[in-house]
């Protein structure tokens, strides 16, 4: 027996029965039988109805309650159960026999049954505590078996509550029993589909719910909105009946044509057929048990568009008509502004905020804010329906929009497809293309400029005025996007790299730590191992961090002064030339006593300003290495005297805008010294990224 009031899972997914599996083989979908998923998540409960209205026709009986008040002569107010005889006892009055009247008489009686002892009072009777009465539900039920019910639930509710029919019962013949009556049998297609619950009955005690076996079924799949098997009525449906079930009958659907496979069991060799149907016209053919209904939708073709794409303004299927060609498709240049160009300029207004907080995107102005068209070529793309390929015909699109040349301002057909290319697309002679450079610092006008075909650095700071007084032509900064783009996936890759020997490295201590503690002889290795692997993962931190500025090196000698001895570099698009005025000092960094920056004299060296700053307990300054103001980084490993010795690196005369940086000791003993000397061989790694003090002050931080 269940609990009456027990809040059980709602229908689980059932596995699928024969039928959908022949469908399954047949289709290549699995599809549900209609109507299962209006039971899944439903919650399996007969709880009490006490808070619903008591229909007027309610019979009392044992287990119901009344509330009696009475006023006047009589003054009562009493709670009363129905025994299991249809009586209740009234203080005063005696045994009144309630059983078999409606609840909207039970006033009405009970004030005649106390008339009979009192006289000149009023009375009010209520229901209160409805009983409860035992039902059964049987046959391809989802969950048969007994349940205890409230007096007012209906045929419906127990079919909600038992989990509707299994996958082998029927949705169209649910029967309630009384004895060996139907009371009434239930299609389950005409409440779900049009809330009919004419054929739903108030269950009474010892009543039996049957879920007959299902009836003959079909498939409806494709363009329908719910490809499901449904049932077919004991009197059959039609193709028609089934399509406005399924949804079928929509705009997207092809109703001129649908696939029908049928078996026939007499045809023993080959008892499956297949015949294509016009829905509209079969509409009244029956359907039979095991058909396979496929609607079709229709045709993706479009009969009058031509379609465009590429850097365009707006990439649309456009209305075909007889005659079209290509500038009636593309009828003004606007056509080819691409919606990014508006996107740009209006990012315009963070130019002054990017400059400010130091954000590149802020500096939009040296870039190209349009996607230039590719004016030399562009395609239509056409279907050769003889052949069932596509034929690719370029096109001048200068020649087409601007001067509708005969030549190239080609017919259109229906179904075309015209591609525009941008010059970032198919890159063309640079003299096609509109490429930026920035050029700032001390030249006599500094600004963005368009490079000319071919223009060298040389050449283009020639034509921004030459260099002024105090141009310091050695620490020339020269930066490209790319190589900025480039530097900043090698250096994630290395850090990666870094991390995930770190991690080894870390679990090999581990393990040796554990050794040496049977040893007693772990507690200072730990200790040491823990010092060491914080530090290292505080450099790989500031690696981490540390930002590509794509910076060049040109390796240009300190004395250059004038514009000749500059190399004929070729200028890209977004490359920025920044030259800086003739500083004055020399900085000192890392493992010192007085990180500064120190005035510069001719003929001092490293070692020179390394005394000035004095070095820290804990330097080493056999890893220290010079940063250079052309970019180049000059270091111990890269330094070498006769017979293969190192050389002094402090005695490397510097010059004005060098650096010195000297990193900290890491080297502990319980660490490999291949890692650690990778690690904090900054020198090795800045060269090979091109970063600047910039970055040198993100590793010290």
């Amino acid at each position: 027996m269940r609990n009456p009031s027990g809040q059980g899972p709602g229908r689980a997914p059932t596995a699928p029965n024969e039928f959908q599996r022949f469908v399954a083989a047949a289709t290549g979908v699995t599809l549900p039988i209609f109507g299962e998923t209006y039971f899944t998540g439903t919650p399996q409960t007969f709880a009490p109805l006490d808070r619903v209205p008591v229909p007027a026709d309610y019979v009392l009986g044992p287990g119901d309650e009344l509330y009696i008040r009475a006023w006047g002569n009589l003054d009562m107010d009493w709670r009363a159960t129905i025994d299991r005889n249809g009586q209740v006892s009234i203080p005063r009055v005696g045994t009144v026999n309630v059983a078999g009247v409606k609840a909207s008489e039970i006033e009405g009686h009970l004030r005649n049954q106390v008339g009979r002892v009192f006289k000149g009072f009023s009375l009010t009777v209520t229901l209160g505590q409805l009983r409860s009465i035992q039902v059964f539900v049987v046959g391809q039920a989802l969950q048969p078996g007994t349940y205890t019910v409230g007096s007012l639930s209906t045929l419906i509710n127990a079919v909600f509550a038992s989990g509707g029919p299994a996958s082998n019962g029927s949705m169209r013949r649910v029967q309630l029993k009384r004895g060996s009556t139907v009371i009434t049998e239930l299609d389950l297609y005409d409440f779900i589909l049009q809330g009919d619950k004419s054929k739903d009955a108030r269950l009474l005690p010892g009543d039996v719910i049957v879920y007959t076996a299902a009836g003959p079924r079909v498939a409806v799949a494709g363009a329908v909105d719910t490809p499901a098997i449904y049932e077919l009525k004991p009197k059959g449906n039609t193709v028609g009946e089934l399509i406005a079930i399924s949804g079928g009958n929509r705009v997207h659907a092809n109703l001129l044509r649908a696939q029908l496979e049928r078996i026939d069991p007499t045809a023993l060799k080959a008892p499956r057929s297949v015949v294509t149907v016009d829905l509209q016209q079969a509409k009244s053919t029956p359907l039979r048990d095991g058909d396979v209904l496929t609607v079709f939708a229709v045709s993706p073709q479009f009969a009058n568009a031509v379609t465009l794409r590429g850097n365009v303004a707006a990439s649309l299927r456009y209305p075909f008509t007889l005659g079209m060609r290509i500038s009636d498709l593309i009828p003004e240049r606007e056509a080819l502004i691409t919606p990014d160009y508006y996107l740009r300029k209006n990012r315009l207004v963070q130019f002054v905020e990017g400059r400010r907080t130091g954000n590149r995107e802020g500096e939009l102005s040296v870039k190209n804010l349009v996607d230039e068209p590719n004016w030399e070529y562009a395609t239509i793309e056409r279907l050769d329906t003889d052949r069932i390929s596509t034929r690719l015909i370029p096109f001048n699109l200068g020649k087409a929009v601007l001067l509708q040349d005969p030549e190239n301002n080609l017919l259109l057909q229906a179904g075309d497809i015209v591609t525009v290319f941008s010059t970032r697309d198919i890159r063309g002679p640079q003299a096609r293309v509109n490429r930026m450079v920035r050029v700032e610092g001390e030249v006599d006008r500094p600004g963005v400029y368009q490079l000319q075909p071919g223009e060298t650095l040389k050449a283009l700071l020639q034509r921004a005025g030459g260099l002024t007084p105090q141009a310091y032509l050695y620490g020339l900064d020269f930066s490209r996007e790319e190589t900025r783009v480039r530097q900043r996936e090698n250096l994630a890759a290395a850090t990666a790299r870094l991390e995930a020997l770190a991690a080894t490295q870390s679990a090999r201590t581990a393990a040796n730590r554990v050794e040496t503690s049977n040893n007693n002889g772990g507690a200072f290795t730990g200790a040491a191992a823990a010092i060491s692997n914080t530090a290292l993962q505080a450099q790989i931190a500031r690696l981490s961090r540390v930002e590509p500025n794509g910076r060049i090196a040109l390796e240009l000698e300190p004395t250059i002064s004038g514009l000749d001895a500059l190399p004929d570099l070729p200028l890209e698009d977004a490359d920025r030339i920044s030259i800086p005025a003739r500083p004055g000092f020399v900085t000192v960094a890392g493992a010192v006593v007085n990180n500064n920056a120190f005035l510069w004299k001719p003929g001092r060296t490293a070692g020179d300003y390394i005394n000035l700053a004095g070095l820290d307990e804990g330097a080493e300054v056999s890893n220290m290495f010079i940063l250079r103001a052309d970019g180049t980084v000059l270091n111990a490993n890269g330094t070498r005297g006769f017979f293969g010795q190192r050389s002094n690196l402090q005695s490397q005369p510097l010059y004005a805008g060098d650096s010195v940086v000297v990193p900290s000791q890491l080297d502990y003993e319980t660490w490999g010294t291949a890692l650690v000397r990778g690690l904090k061989d900054w020198s090795q790694i800045l060269s090979n990224f091109g970063l600047s003090a910039a970055a040198i002050k993100t590793l010290r931080q």
